[in-house]
């Protein structure tokens, strides 16, 4: 009899233990997926749609002399701890991952109207902040680009600072982030925070 109370405590214990992991794992949030290779190379990020999208850019050549810096659409996404931390705190965390899709004018008619309407993908950026990869750079941010030909490269290197980093400093409004041209952080910002 002893022996099979010791079994059955030992089997409500270890249930109760199981429990409360199963509990805290459930709740606890994702972590991000972006990986390097082992020369620093960032692995193309595979999931970034399902991620928090900030904001869609249109900068369509013909509103700029045929000569946009940026032809097309760009869709942002911001990987979705990030997003919670600036929802708390008004500060893109250490570990912050934004993903610019980029996507061609496909055409200027449909049904609704005129306008600009979403084409093919012509490219894939990301700017990746991390204290500990990119010491050095300025606001610990690193840009990358896969490229603009389709099927894009797996991985690429980050950019030379002087690429993207000086007009992010000179222009972004949070932290070499461009907050002001996204909606969805400027709303999600806490209100004691707000310039």
């Amino acid at each position: 009899m002893k022996q099979s109370n010791f079994n059955l405590k030992a089997v409500f214990i270890s249930a109760a233990i199981l429990t409360s992991i199963s509990i805290s794992t459930a709740y606890s949030a994702p972590a991000t997926s972006v990986h390097f290779t082992s020369k620093g190379e960032l692995i193309q990020p595979k999931d970034y749609r399902e991620w928090v999208h900030v904001g869609t850019q249109v900068t369509p050549n013909d509103m700029n002399d045929g000569k946009a810096a940026i032809h097309g659409f760009h869709n942002v996404y911001v990987d979705p701890e990030s997003f919670a931390y600036w929802k708390k705190t008004g500060e893109f965390r250490d570990g912050t991952v934004v993903i610019k899709e980029l996507l061609d004018i496909g055409t200027k008619n449909a049904l609704t109207g005129n306008g600009y309407f979403m084409g093919n993908y012509t490219g894939l950026e990301a700017a990746i902040k991390d204290s500990k990869r990119f010491p050095n750079e300025p606001g610990n941010w690193a840009y990358f680009m896969f490229g603009t030909k389709y099927p894009l490269p797996q991985t690429t290197a980050a950019q030379p600072t002087a690429e993207c980093n000086t007009c992010h400093e000179k222009n972004a409004q949070d932290d070499w982030v461009f907050t002001q041209y996204y909606p969805t952080l400027t709303a999600a910002k806490p209100k004691d925070k707000v310039d």
